[in-house]
């Protein structure tokens, strides 16, 4: 920045020795380095506020990017939840229907012939099923586990 060579100091010291006198020119130059003393600590501390505001803005954008991220990531992980459970309810509708199918056809049956047992199955020649559940051992309408969902 500045190039002060010896020479120049010097030529300023024999100066102020001149112009200021011996007697209080050890006041001056104590007083003058008190003063160039607080200018480097103010100095110091500006350049010290202006890299906590530059590292302060970066963390504020590396918090939006992260929130941004955050965000992104919790709709596509509702996306999918939401993709398995409709996924889910139409394997767990199409498991289903020829269970309820079944139950029609057998409350038809039942209807069109009066003199049959309840308990008695019969054969469903299409499906290869029991068209009526027995009594003892009651029907499980939904999957396992399903109907929690």
């Amino acid at each position: 920045m500045f190039d002060v060579a010896f020479s120049e100091i010097v030529v300023i010291a024999v100066v102020a020795l001149i112009v200021i006198g011996p007697e209080r020119l050890p006041r001056v130059a104590r007083t003058l380095g008190h003063m160039f003393g607080r200018l480097q600590r103010y100095v110091n501390e500006v350049k010290a506020d202006i890299n906590r505001e530059m590292e302060l803005d970066e963390l504020r954008r590396l918090r939006t990017e992260v929130q941004s991220a955050a965000r992104e990531l919790e709709s596509s992980v509702s996306n999918a939840a939401r993709e398995a459970e409709s996924g889910l309810r139409t394997v767990e509708a199409e498991l289903n229907e020829p269970a309820v199918k079944a139950e029609r056809e057998s409350a038809a049956r039942t209807d069109a012939e009066p003199g049959r047992a309840p308990t008695e199955p019969a054969l469903d020649l299409e499906q290869g099923q029991s068209a009526t559940a027995s009594a003892d051992a009651p029907r499980q309408a939904a999957l396992p586990g399903f109907d929690r969902i």
